[in-house]
C-alpha cells in the first residue's frame, strides 16, 4: 500500500494536505489540520494508516464523556457516535487529498449499518474506512469499526464533498 507510513512513495496526486509528509501515527493537531470537528465532538484520536482517497484507519478510545447520559450507571457508547466516528474516519482518507484540502465532507446516506457489541469507556475502537466509489463530488465507503478485533459496528456511508 502506497501513502502515509509505507515505504512506497506516495500515489499520483497524495501531496498536499500535509497530512501524508507527517509521521504516522496522526494525533489531534494533524487531524485538526484536516477535519472542521473540534471537541467534544471530534471523535477519533490518532490516524495509524493512511492511503488518501483510498483508505485510513483511525483509533478512538472511548471516555466516559462518550457515554454522558447513555445510560447512567451502564455507560454505553451511543450508535449514532460511533457511525460519526466512523465518519470522521472516512472523511479523513477524502479531505486529506490535495484537491479535497480545506473542503468539508457531509454525510449524504447511511445504509446496512449494523451493531455487533456494546462499546463503553475504556474500549478502543479500531474505525476503518475503505473508499469503494467516487463520482464527481459524491462517494460511497465501507466501513467498520472493531474493539479487540471483535465487530462492533459496520456499514456502508456515502458522502458529499462540497465543490
Amino acid at each position: 500500500m502506497s501513502g502515509v507510513g509505507s515505504t512506497e512513495p506516495p500515489r499520483s496526486g497524495a501531496a498536499g494536505s500535509g497530512a501524508e509528509t507527517a509521521t504516522l501515527p496522526l494525533g489531534r493537531r494533524e487531524i485538526e489540520a484536516v477535519l472542521p470537528h473540534r471537541a467534544p465532538f471530534l471523535l477519533i484520536d490518532e490516524i495509524v494508516e493512511l492511503d488518501p482517497g483510498v483508505r485510513v484507519v483511525a483509533h478512538k478510545t472511548v471516555t466516559e464523556e462518550d457515554c454522558a447520559g447513555h445510560f447512567p450507571g451502564n455507560p454505553i457508547m451511543p450508535g449514532v457516535k460511533m457511525v460519526e466516528a466512523l465518519a470522521q474516519t472516512g472523511a479523513f482518507a477524502v479531505l486529506s487529498q490535495p484537491e479535497n484540502q480545506g473542503k468539508l465532507a457531509l454525510f449524504a446516506g447511511i445504509d446496512d449499518v449494523r451493531f455487533k457489541r456494546i462499546v463503553r469507556p475504556g474500549d478502543q475502537l479500531t474505525l476503518e474506512c475503505s473508499v469503494e466509489t467516487v463520482r464527481g463530488p459524491i462517494g460511497r465507503g465501507k466501513a467498520r469499526a472493531t474493539v479487540d478485533g471483535e465487530l462492533a459496528v459496520r456499514g456502508t456511508l456515502t458522502f458529499a464533498v462540497e465543490r
